[in-house]
């Protein structure tokens, strides 16, 4: 698959009500979802969750979130290079509404998905924060809709801040296959931010089968690259410029689970 139809470059996915708007249809797979709502102060956004869970995640600003039954008052963050934020979860047919007195732009990041759970709010304090790698591939992970740290049905989603001049995603890793035990498969999505004007960075994509995924792209605030297969890393920071991306995964597996299997001709020492 060409790497032009997996780099969505800011604005390309955005419409009347998100700046961006990805889903099955747009990336042509079955479960992940990543949508950025913008609401000016004292702004509001009404959706329904259909067939999908969803978890509201301040990217800037705070908000309320409110269901039929339940509301949840996020304080969120001045940024996502400032700290963690804390969440909403929203589950399958359900209606949502996100209101925002100071305004603010918040990710919703969800997965197609069987069972209906409870909303619920997570806590910043209660997510799993995770130093990653060491020397120039040192990183810190959120891991805040880890498999392990929040229950969803589908749904994985995690926030990654790569100090500028580092390596992230690396080793190059995939889960493209069902293999029990070794690798879950993962369908995901990478949204960017880079801290500062005009930084950018770069991430990798190379094919895992024949005719597989093959991306490397410039990536700026407001861009996603789609990996629906094949190995994915490095990603790099430009020098000068934390980056920062949010993954969200969902599959077909019978289990959610996130199972990785590292590129043979890269060593894992020191960097995972």
């Amino acid at each position: 698959m060409r790497g032009t139809e997996l780099h969505l470059p800011r604005g390309a996915t955005a419409n009347a009500r998100y700046a961006v708007d990805i889903g099955p249809a747009t990336a042509g797979w079955t479960h992940s979802s990543l949508r950025v709502v913008e609401l000016a102060p004292g702004g509001s956004h009404a959706f329904a969750t259909g067939d999908s869970e969803w978890i509201v995640l301040p990217l800037e600003g705070g908000c309320t979130v409110q269901t039929e039954q339940d509301e949840f008052q996020l304080l969120g963050r001045e940024s996502v290079f400032a700290d963690v934020t804390d969440f909403a979860y929203a589950p399958r047919d359900a209606r949502v509404q996100i209101a925002s007195g100071a305004g603010g732009r918040f990710a919703l990041a969800g997965a197609k998905c069987e069972r209906r759970l409870p909303a619920r709010y997570g806590p910043a304090p209660e997510v799993p924060v995770e130093e990653r790698g060491s020397g120039t591939c040192a990183r810190r992970v959120r891991n805040f809709a880890a498999a392990d740290a929040f229950a969803c049905d589908r749904l994985i989603a995690v926030e990654v801040i790569t100090p500028g001049g580092n390596w992230s995603s690396y080793p190059p890793h995939k889960h493209d296959e069902h293999r029990p035990g070794e690798e879950s498969e993962l369908e995901e999505i990478y949204y960017f931010e880079i801290d500062g004007p005009n930084g950018l960075g770069y991430q990798r994509v190379s094919p895992s089968r024949e005719g597989g995924a093959d991306v490397l792209a410039e990536v700026r605030s407001g861009d996603a690259v789609l990996v629906p297969d094949g190995w994915h890393g490095p990603s790099v920071a430009q020098p000068g410029h934390d980056m920062y991306y949010l993954n969200v995964m969902a599959g077909p597996g019978d289990s959610r689970e996130w199972l990785i299997r590292f590129h043979p001709d890269h060593t894992t020492g020191g960097y995972r």
